[in-house]
């Protein structure tokens, strides 16, 4: 995991050779670098929460906001990058749900920070082989990046054109972008999932959870303390370091739940109204939600990293260049949608273990027969990556929402969605 520069870590690395060599060499400059310095100076430390907002949101120096980061060229690649049955599977996971929810005669797909667009095209044409969802199925993308958005829409339309968004003040839907797939498909882009319109809905979470900002927690003999941000002017081998916060922050007694027993806490509250939401959503209107990502049941501590290049990078260096993740609290979310009735949490499960569920080794096989010699070795490749357990198989977890639902009697269909029971096929 990423090796991160908390308080009380750099206290200790100061008798290391290593540190005092870095003393008198600091890290770059980025543009976002003297924002930050700026409004540390005027106002004093920020949370670690306000740090990962700027970082990769800015609106003119963000990490998202901006460029491609995905891919062999960017900084990280994802799993729908890696192979077409990912998103395939995910396509066939929303049929299934549609099916359940007994098949009505609309259905939103919701995808929340859809990357290049290539999971949402796996999935559309896994829609396609269905004639009887002809006409049923919208496009919902979340996006706040107009760089992404761009990349999304020439992926599933072919072309690109202005974003066109209103002001939230107008009233209505804030839909920036409208267009249809090659296939037809109706597609709408947002900036925030509160302005989709509230129907059946099977929304689609890859890789987003961890990039929502979070809160850091360290305990101390004198109770919990929040980590903050501020301006180091000193020796270090940043321009920023990480401080402790002299008394409890509101965060402090808004968000550790009593009985907390770990010393170090990451808190993600943006995850925990997320999911509040769609759980209501889901209860009124029905559909279900699809959580994937990296991610713990309770029981990790420090996982805020930084990802350039494909590699680890130090989370205060440079920032603006470079991704910040945290590995996703499912507890926390589990916890946050308990007291929601009629709405039902399942998981987390592994990737590997949904996966084999929904029957990637039948797709695969589906595939390879059609497949030549550089395909088959690319289709068994990404079957190795995204199912072993030391590379993504067991990294990343599924975790689901749904509406409560008792099967009618005598029948062997599961209250469980898809992934999270063996799908059999005839």
């Amino acid at each position: 995991m990423r090796f991160l520069w908390t308080f009380l870590r750099i206290r200790t690395a100061v008798n290391s050779g290593q540190y005092r060599r870095a003393l008198h060499q600091k890290s770059g400059e980025t543009e976002l670098l003297q924002h930050l310095r700026s409004q540390l100076k005027a106002a004093g430390p920020i949370t670690v929460a306000d740090y990962m907002r700027e970082v990769l949101t800015n609106p003119t120096a963000g990490y998202y906001m901006h460029k491609d980061v995905f891919g062999t060229q960017g900084d990280f690649i994802t799993s729908p990058e890696i192979s077409q049955m990912f998103g395939e599977l995910l396509g066939v996971w929303c049929v299934n749900e549609w099916m359940l929810g007994g098949s009505p005669r609309s259905m939103q797909v919701v995808e929340l920070g859809p990357g290049r667009g290539t999971l949402a095209q796996d999935m559309l044409r896994v829609f396609q082989q269905f004639p009887m969802m002809q006409d049923v199925v919208s496009l919902h993308l979340v996006e706040v990046s107009p760089k992404m958005a761009a990349m999304q829409e020439e992926r599933l339309t072919g072309v690109i054109e202005d974003d066109k968004r209103k002001n939230a003040a107008s009233g209505g839907d804030i839909v920036y972008k409208k267009r249809k797939t090659k296939a037809g498909v109706p597609i709408s882009w947002y900036s925030d999932i509160h302005d989709v319109p509230q129907e059946f809905s099977c929304y689609i979470a890859h890789e987003f959870l961890d990039a929502l900002p979070v809160h850091k927690f360290q305990r101390t003999p004198q109770g919990w303390r929040e980590v903050l941000v501020d301006v180091d002017d000193g020796e270090g081998p940043h321009h920023l370091r990480f401080v402790l916060s002299p008394t409890p922050t509101a965060a402090c007694k808004g968000f550790i739940q009593a009985g907390e027993k770990r010393d170090h806490l990451e808190v993600c509250p943006r995850a925990g109204v997320l999911v509040q939401h769609l759980a209501d959503r889901i209860v009124e209107h029905g559909g279900a939600a699809l959580l994937a990502d990296y991610g713990h049941d309770g029981t990790k501590t420090d996982t805020l990293r930084g990802f350039r290049n494909h590699q680890l990078h130090e989370v205060l260096q440079e920032p603006g260049s470079a991704d910040l993740t945290a590995d996703v609290d499912f507890s926390y979310l589990r916890h946050m949608c308990a007291g929601k009735d009629k709405a039902v949490t399942h998981g987390p499960i592994t990737q590997r273990e949904f996966l084999e569920n929904m029957a990637i080794e039948l797709r695969l096989q589906v595939l390879q027969r059609n497949a030549d010699e550089s395909q088959r070795k690319d289709l068994l490749s990404g079957y190795d990556m995204l199912t072993n357990p030391d590379k993504m198989g067991d990294r990343f977890k599924f975790f689901s929402i749904t509406r409560q639902r008792t099967p009618p009697k005598g029948s062997r269909t599961p209250s469980e969605p898809a992934g999270f029971y063996r799908l059999e096929f005839q």
